[in-house]
């Protein structure tokens, strides 16, 4: 762990295992950040779902949190000084490359690789609530005045030095052509022939928050996120779903943290892009879809009273509808079920049916936030698509299968007709 500054905290660093190919991911980022490339006061998701609840709310016993020193804590609201989540969003979106890694063809070439992916990817999770706006305004690779090499970037480089000079060299460079106060959030396509290759190590990495920034007209460049190389899982489907270094990487300028530990994805597996994102596309929890705003409290059942009640559920691929039951055990944590189908962005769901998982919100990012429970243990999985986490695959649980929790008394069963059944002792 690199000494870090005052008040800014950067994530541990990222070890994820790929399925079937022996390869290091990383990703860092730093907690807060907000609009305008800058840090401000607004929550993350304003205007919808649970950014107006109150703890005095219906919803309050669910709304846990994981209080001060908490690196992207999965509490809801999520705090203040991440970049908003919903509305029309724009990022800034710059190409970038070196004199001992020059911009192999077209810089546009390198821009389409991940539009208008990335929209339409938001776009269909956010059930059109987060308007993803993707702006270029300079077409062109963007020369850096030194060498990748000089600015000494590799896994788990540090904001200082490597990182703040060539921030302050992009601003250089592209501030002639680019108003940075008209953005929300800052995203650098390195040229992927830059560093090693992503089968090796992955650099892409995001700063959110960062005060201590280097300004461009007047604000802080505080929320950037930066992909390297191509996300290439080996299986032949970059051309498909290799974009997805970078909705996971503007996830976390949203407050979302990585739910991936330093064994991999073997606590959440293929269930939300934050976890794993290569292979097959995946979407996010609902939980996440709360915290960013994406869901209305009609649409959160918060199960905390004793005794038992059935509550719908219908498809997170799908809009409208009951998306999520939520049980608290205590002020941080509780289980989240949701009905989740292979639909919309999530094409690798291969058991459809209820997801069972336990959300800790005083858990850091990167060590276990959010355990998903499995329902079939040991079985290998059901996914045949390669690189996705398998024993995690058929998780989920089907009518007449029960989630119970002893300790706690609670049990969860699945009926028919996408309901489930909440029992808790008093």
């Amino acid at each position: 762990m690199q000494p870090q500054p005052r008040r800014r905290r950067i994530s541990p660093r990222r070890l994820a295992a790929l399925a079937s190919v022996t390869a290091l991911t990383l990703a860092v980022s730093t907690s807060a950040g907000n609009g305008d490339l800058t840090p401000g006061t607004s929550t993350a998701g304003a205007g919808t779902g649970a950014g107006t609840l109150s703890r005095t709310s219906a919803h309050g016993p669910c709304m846990i949190t994981g209080g001060d020193g908490i690196q992207m804590s999965e509490g809801i609201p999520t705090s203040a000084g991440y970049t908003r989540s919903t509305g029309t969003v724009r990022a800034l979106t710059l190409m970038v490359d070196f004199s001992d890694a020059p911009g192999e063809g077209d810089a546009l070439d390198r821009y389409r690789e991940f539009f208008p992916k990335t929209r339409e990817w938001f776009a269909t999770s956010s059930y059109g609530r987060l308007d993803y706006r993707p702006e270029l305004p300079v077409p062109d690779w963007l020369r850096m005045p030194k060498s990748f090499r000089a600015y000494g970037i590799e896994r788990g480089a540090p904001f200082d030095p490597g990182y703040r000079e060539l921030v302050r060299d992009i601003v250089a460079e592209a501030d002639p052509e680019v108003d940075f106060q008209s953005y929300d959030l800052l995203n650098v396509l390195v040229t992927p022939n830059a560093g090693p290759a992503a089968l090796d190590t992955v650099l892409s990495v995001t700063f959110a928050g960062n005060e201590e920034a280097p300004s461009a007209d007047g604000v802080p460049v505080s929320n950037a996120s930066f992909v390297y190389s191509r996300q290439d899982d080996g299986s032949g489907s970059y051309d498909r779903t290799g974009y997805r270094v970078l909705p996971h990487e503007n996830g976390h300028v949203f407050g979302l943290p990585d739910l991936y530990t330093a064994e991999g994805g073997g606590a959440v597996g293929h269930w939300d892009i934050m976890s794993e994102d290569w292979g097959a596309n995946n979407d996010f929890l609902a939980w996440h879809k709360w915290k960013l705003g994406w869901l209305d409290a009609s649409q959160v059942g918060c199960a905390s009273a004793p005794g038992t009640r059935e509550y719908p559920l219908t498809p997170l691929a799908r809009a409208g509808g009951p998306k999520l039951v939520f049980i608290p055990l205590n002020g941080h944590s509780g289980y989240a079920l949701e009905l989740r189908t292979p639909a919309g962005n999530d094409e690798a769901v291969c058991r459809p049916g209820v997801l069972v998982y336990r959300v800790d919100a005083k858990v850091d990012t990167g060590m276990g936030p959010i355990t998903v429970y499995d329902s079939h243990r040991d079985s290998g999985g059901c996914t045949r698509s390669p690189n996705v986490h398998a024993e995690l695959s058929d998780a989920t649980f089907t009518p007449g299968e029960s989630f119970t929790d002893r300790r706690a008394g609670i049990r969860v069963t699945i009926l028919p007709t996408h309901r489930v059944r909440v029992t808790r002792g008093s």
